[in-house]
């Protein structure tokens, strides 16, 4: 008590004292309070900030996180793995308009102070004691050492640690250094990391290129990169930008003309960060997985760069094509009703809230767009997209789904308020019912000279199915795998002229095919009797092919199949190989048909070409076999020959005829093929060194269809492609071989030309010198002739018409 009687004594004597006294000793007692404060402050800056100051070894040794990015062959970005989409841009190569439009909105004395502007610091300081909301006073090189080494937290301590470490970023780094370390580290939305990246996501193009207006754009983003993006807040950035523009006027980066004109300049932002300009989903995840497979997760931000064998406008038109293929499929097959169905609210806000968030759970699929129907009759369909456009739907747009619309329609099925459905916009521009397909397909071309991939389309949509159909679905190839058991035959003696009975098998074979009986017949039912191979593969006849294979027997097949690249163990030991029930892949399937397209050469498909790390150094590069090294051969290139100039009569007047009709093309050579029960349809083919293969199905194997064929099914997506792919390109003729010579109009190998050929199986006359070694037993059916072409009117000409109807389609 009486020390506090003794200070209050005190005080109150020291109030009596003249105002001069009192002022003189409070300055005084200030003073000194200051230099107590000011030493405090620096010993707790020497004992507990600076001994924690993290290193600057991370700006001084800058290794920037960039993401593995995915190319086609002519350079056109389909795929990036990391946290970080970053560009790296040496200061050099930075736009002066680019770093005037970052100096003018956050640091406009950059090149003049030493780290911090001390200044601004105490402004800001001033400000924060008398506002809830505090104030930065950030210098570029105090952003730099937050940005890198501290974290986002406002309070003094760290804003004293950006102080101390400004300095020594200063005394360790040029200018250009730090102000090249902030724009390619600091973040600007969209997943985009330094300005670099911002370019290319929001712009389309190289940060060289950046106008005036584009730059201020950027610069505007650092201050609320994730909400006020020109993507995400077009009119909060643009309000920014113009401030931005006018600083730099005021500062004299630009001239007044430069002002205007940015000013006035209407910028085209590309929505949604961005998204890559070519479909190629699936092959980017394929290189993913190879590159995961030998670095790990250095590849998410270490810079590698891998080239792809693809092109654009060839991944263009197999994208293309394959959604096209499917739609039309899936049309063919009738509408099966909404995909969901909500209750409407009747409160405006709530309605459009529940709107939202059911359309989140159905994401569109490029150019299908879901919606929900908030009006629906017979002659009209209002429906709100995510967007909150509100289309409508008339006449020719509803016929997809007009029994929905009826009063017949199931209560569960009929389209009424609050159905989710799809719509689409025709080429007029005019919205129409359609929905996301069940069925699945897969696309793929490669160059048959070196087996460089042009194409992969692994299935109709990445986002909603990530199996690649491609390179991941063993399914049966059906009538595709007959020019390989052709092939065989043709070293066996046959020839394309060698007379086969297309008739029933006189018996059954269960000693080959094991206890079961097994009748096998022809797709339509029909038989024709003795026909040539040429007629038999053309016409796809199962018989035949049957017939040939018994002949040559089925483990001499699957020796063959090797040379092409068909694994044995995928493939059945008996009759039914030559019907396509063992398993392949469309990529297989691709580089089987490039061994007939290039000569007799095994050149193995591949996708990437080139891997370079972030420096540019190239660290695999593709060497691969092609078409005329000796070393690749896999059959004799009369062999090639005689099975190529068979497929160019199967699209010429056979099976595949439609492509040859369409494309107004004679070069062409193919097979469709149709697994049992239509469970698969197949087209495979080339033209000049493209070869492609289509393939259609459902992920859980079940019918197409009993009037779909490989003609129906894949034949369309594979015509759809070749016309672009083959657009403006010469036909190109087949020369034959030395060693092969014409026999009754076909051609044969020499060695048989002296009648050692098979000339007939199964047709009663002299059996050759290669019959007589490898036909076990005696031939006990009935002699026929060789039909004529069948006459106007008959039955047989009116068979003939619909069969060509039914692949017309």
């Amino acid at each position: 008590m009486r020390f506090f009687s003794y200070i209050s004594s005190q005080f109150v004597a020291w109030s009596e004292r003249p105002t001069n006294i009192k002022l003189r000793q409070a300055a005084i007692a200030a003073f000194i309070a200051s230099i107590f404060v000011a030493i405090l402050g620096v010993a707790y800056t020497l004992l507990f900030i600076v001994p924690n100051l993290p290193s600057i070894d991370a700006l001084t040794d800058y290794k920037p996180k960039i993401p593995l990015r995915v190319y086609t062959a002519d350079n056109v970005l389909i795929g990036e793995y990391g946290e970080e989409r970053r560009d790296f841009v040496s200061v050099a190569n930075i736009p002066a308009s680019m770093k005037n439009a970052i100096i003018a909105i956050e640091d406009n004395n950059f090149y003049e102070h030493g780290g911090v502007d001390v200044l601004g610091v105490v402004r800001a300081g001033l400000a924060n004691l008398v506002r809830s909301r505090s104030q930065g006073a950030s210098t570029i090189t105090m952003q730099v050492a937050r940005t890198f080494l501290l974290t986002r937290k406002k309070t003094y301590s760290r804003k004293l640690q950006e102080v101390i470490l400004a300095y020594r970023i200063e005394k360790n780094l040029s200018k250009d250094q730090i102000l090249e370390l902030y724009m390619n580290q600091i973040y600007l939305g969209e997943r985009a990391y330094g300005f670099g990246s911002a370019a290319r996501i929001y712009f389309g193009k190289p940060i060289k290129d950046l106008t005036i207006a584009e730059s201020a754009m950027l610069a505007g983003i650092p201050k609320a990169p994730a909400s006020a993006n020109p993507v995400v807040n077009p009119k909060r950035a643009t309000e920014r930008q113009q401030y931005i523009l006018k600083r730099m006027h005021e500062l004299k980066f630009i001239t007044d003309e430069q002002y205007k004109q940015a000013a006035a300049e209407k910028l085209n932002v590309l929505p949604n960060g961005n998204r890559f300009r070519t479909h190629a989903e699936h092959a980017a995840e394929t290189v993913r997985q190879f590159m995961y497979a030998q670095y790990k997760d250095e590849i998410y931000t270490s810079g590698f760069t891998v080239y792809t064998t693809l092109t654009k406008a060839d991944q263009d038109a197999a994208y293309d094509a394959v959604r096209r293929g499917v739609l039309d499929y899936d049309r063919r097959h009738g509408y099966r009703g909404p995909e969901g169905a909500i209750d409407l609210p009747k409160d405006e806000e709530d309605r459009q809230q529940a709107i939202d968030d059911v359309l989140a759970k159905y994401p569109d699929s490029d150019d299908l767009r879901a919606a929900v129907v908030t009006e629906a009759n017979a002659k009209l369909i209002r429906a709100e997209l995510l967007s909150g456009e509100t289309v409508e739907i008339t006449g020719e747009g509803l016929r997809f789904a007009a029994a929905y619309l009826s009063d017949k329609a199931t209560a569960q099925k009929k389209l009424v308020p609050g159905s989710v459905i799809r719509v689409v916009q025709d080429a007029k521009k005019k919205w129409m019912i359609s929905q996301l397909p069940e069925v699945a397909a897969a696309f793929v071309a490669v160059n048959g000279q070196d087996g460089s991939i042009r194409a992969l389309v692994g299935g109709f949509d990445f986002a909603l199915n990530q199996f690649d159909h491609v390179t991941q679905a063993w399914r049966q190839p059906g009538s595709t795998i007959k020019p390989f058991i052709y092939s065989a035959a043709l070293e066996k003696g046959f020839s394309p002229g060698t007379l086969i009975n297309d008739a029933p098998l006189a018996e059954d074979s269960e000693g080959e095919q094991g206890s079961k009986a097994w009748n096998p017949g022809n797709d339509n039912g029909k038989y024709d009797g003795p026909v040539t191979m040429r007629t038999g593969l053309k016409r796809s006849k199962n018989l035949v092919s049957i017939r040939i294979l018994r002949k040559i027997t089925p483990a001499y097949a699957i020796e063959h199949l090797g040379h092409f690249g068909f694994e044995a163990d995928k493939q059945p030991a008996n009759l039914t190989l030559t019907l396509g029930t063992g398993s392949v892949t469309p990529l297989q399937m691709a580089g089987a048909y490039s061994v007939f397209a290039n000569g007799g050469f095994k050149v193995a498909p591949y996708l990437i070409q080139k891997v370079v790390d972030a420096r540019g150094k190239v660290l695999l590069e593709a060497q691969h076999p092609q078409a005329g090294d000796e070393t690749a051969r896999a059959i004799d290139p009369r062999n090639a020959f005689i099975t190529d100039s068979m497929m160019r009569d199967v699209v010429r007047s056979g099976t595949g005829y439609l492509a040859s009709q369409r494309l107004g093309r004679s070069d062409l050579a193919g097979k469709t093929g149709t697994t049992d029960n239509a469970m698969d349809g197949w087209f495979a083919g080339y033209g000049r060194d493209i070869v492609a293969v289509a393939w259609m199905g459902y992920d859980k194997p079940r019918s197409l269809g009993t009037r779909e064929f490989g003609g129906t099914l894949a034949l369309p997506i594979w015509i759809d492609y070749m016309r672009t792919a083959l657009r403006g390109k010469p036909e190109m003729a087949k020369i034959a071989p030395p060693g092969v010579t014409q026999v009754d109009g076909d051609w044969m190998y020499d060695e048989y030309a002296n009648g050692d050929s098979v000339k007939s199986l199964d047709v009663d006359e002299q059996k050759s010198f290669w019959e007589r070694m490898f036909n076990s037993g005696p031939n006990t059916e009935p002699q026929l002739q060789t039909p004529s072409a069948p006459a106007p009117g008959t039955p047989e000409e009116k068979e003939k018409k619909r069969l060509d109807d039914l692949y017309r389609g």
